[in-house]
């Protein structure tokens, strides 16, 4: 049976794979995540989803790779992780108020094959007062997130309108993925033996 790499330490998109009943071996990838000039949002998280799953493939070309990149942007402009707290705290300044867009990119790999999908959804943050930046900073969620918030989490309680796909501004748009894995023979095995 081929088996299913996901190139990514992220806990949520693992856990998401595990919601459609996948059990992918995981091996993370270091690649840099630095925009280039002139890049847009949409096609940084797609080049970065496929640096990720070639990187992952050099170790195991015979498997089927799943990586993925999520990128928060206002426009042109992206919003990474934050470094520290007066970085988050200038993120919600921007995007309290405002729609901004979720890119997730999704590569599939597979015998000498690449698929690529783009999932883009548009999130809405109510404004946050200084005392909720700092409380919800202190929670430790934040940190590791694009546009230091998780639409999954605490940070949910901000988000007051989100148009487009929930799993992708989670950072993994289950039914594009579904697609992709089921056309390299891997259907969802939550799935397995219903009509």
């Amino acid at each position: 049976m081929t088996s299913l790499i996901l190139a990514s330490a992220s806990p949520r998109r693992l856990a998401l794979l595990h919601q459609l009943g996948y059990a992918p071996e995981v091996i993370a990838t270091d690649v840099d995540e630095s925009p280039r000039p002139g890049e847009s949002p949409d096609t940084l998280a797609l080049r970065l989803a496929h640096s990720k799953g070639l990187a992952a493939a050099t170790a195991r070309p015979e498997a089927v790779i799943l990586a993925a990149d999520t990128v928060v942007a206002l426009g042109d402009r992206t919003f990474g992780k934050p470094s520290d707290y007066e970085e988050a705290v200038r993120m919600y300044t921007v995007l309290g108020g405002v729609w901004h867009q979720v890119h997730t990119a999704v590569a599939v790999l597979h015998r000498g094959r690449v698929d690529q999908r783009l999932c883009s959804s548009a999130v809405r943050l109510r404004p946050l007062s200084s005392a909720e930046m700092r409380s919800y900073w202190d929670t430790g969620e934040p940190v590791d997130k694009a546009g230091a918030y998780a639409v999954q989490g605490i940070g949910a309680v901000f988000v007051s309108g989100l148009q487009g796909s929930y799993s992708g501004v989670m950072g993994l748009p289950l039914f594009e993925t579904a697609e992709m894995l089921a056309a390299c023979g891997l259907s969802p095995p939550c799935l397995s033996g219903h009509p």
